[in-house]
């Protein structure tokens, strides 16, 4: 008897052992950098792009750039619910994390722009967020000498709606984190996480089935869901793109890279901790009808959601 009982914790072990190797290994699948034909890297356009980020030449009225709502500190996101913009207007989303944005396959919440150049024409045209008109940017940034000349090194031509996108884009591309404790135990440091980390990371992969969503080395599938945050009528999510009432309040699986520093947290920045998150989370969301089907209440004790909060700390 004694021997059969050894015998199946050790398969049991064995078992454990070949999920978390399935696990680690579909960890360590990154993506490959997919860049435009009409985009391809180039050292003068990136550094060109990065001064247009931190410039906020790129807003109506000069006061705020692509980096006062993406900040440094914060993990390229920010810490309020949802950033001011020109004249200290609010729209009606949290600013997203921008690292590894670079491998997104499309972009915005409820996913309707194809592209990352496209993508930068948005926020600069916005006006909740830098109100101006292309047309008058480039005028502006064609009448500074300096910009005259990174344009010309790095184009061989003028600024334009086409270079000043392609150049802020290059940039935004080198936004790449794959440096997280999480990357040095998919690399067999096995002490790179605590053994409450890797408790929480069988929990995100197995009960909690966190993995369902935010799969991969990016922990995100891309996908689009209303994952029980409260509803708000003033923004309906993907359904604005599609018009299908089926899309209602549902917004894009976001990347969990750094998510201990981008609080607060949601599509709306409703939530201001990770804890409150997880929490709701093991609720099974707030409870409207809107709610997807695979959010439902995960049955975590205590222990359990301390766990999962320090694995998700080393994302």
């Amino acid at each position: 008897m004694k021997q059969w009982v050894t015998m199946f914790f050790l398969l049991l072990l064995a078992c454990e052992n070949d999920q978390t190797s399935f696990i680690l290994n579909e960890l360590a699948q990154w993506p490959e950098m997919q860049y435009p034909t009409d985009n391809q890297p180039n050292q003068k356009k990136i550094a060109l792009g990065e001064r247009l980020f931190s410039d906020p030449i790129l807003s109506l009225d000069s006061s705020i750039s692509c980096a006062s709502c993406h900040k440094g500190a914060f993990a390229l996101a920010d810490n309020l619910p949802v950033s001011p913009g020109v004249n200290n207007r609010l729209g009606k989303r949290n600013s997203p994390s921008l690292w590894n944005i670079g491998y997104h396959p499309y972009y915005m919440r409820e996913g309707g722009v194809p592209s990352l150049e496209m993508q930068v024409l948005v926020p600069i045209q916005e006006h909740d967020e830098m109100a101006f008109n292309m047309v008058l940017l480039v005028d502006r940034l064609n009448s500074d000498s300096a910009y005259q000349s990174e344009f010309l090194q790095a184009f061989n031509d003028s600024a334009t709606p086409y270079t000043v996108t392609r150049a802020i884009a290059q940039f935004e591309r080198t936004l790449i984190s794959n440096d997280a404790p999480i990357d040095a135990y998919v690399a067999g440091n096995d002490n790179a996480i605590s053994k409450e980390a890797k408790n929480g990371l069988a929990l995100f992969f197995g009960k909690a089935n966190c993995s369902h969503c935010h799969s991969g080395p990016l922990f995100t599938n891309f996908d689009f869901y209303n994952n029980g945050t409260a509803i708000s009528t003033n923004d309906y999510g993907r359904a604005q793109l599609t018009l299908d009432s089926a899309d209602f309040f549902t917004f894009k699986v976001p990347s969990l890279r750094h998510i201990q520093s981008t609080a607060p947290y949601m599509h709306d920045g409703s939530i201001t901790s990770l804890a409150d998150v997880l929490y709701q989370y093991n609720l099974g969301g707030s409870g409207h009808d809107y709610t997807n089907e695979k959010i439902e209440p995960l049955n975590l004790n205590d222990k359990e959601l301390v766990d999962l909060e320090e694995f998700l700390k080393t994302l």
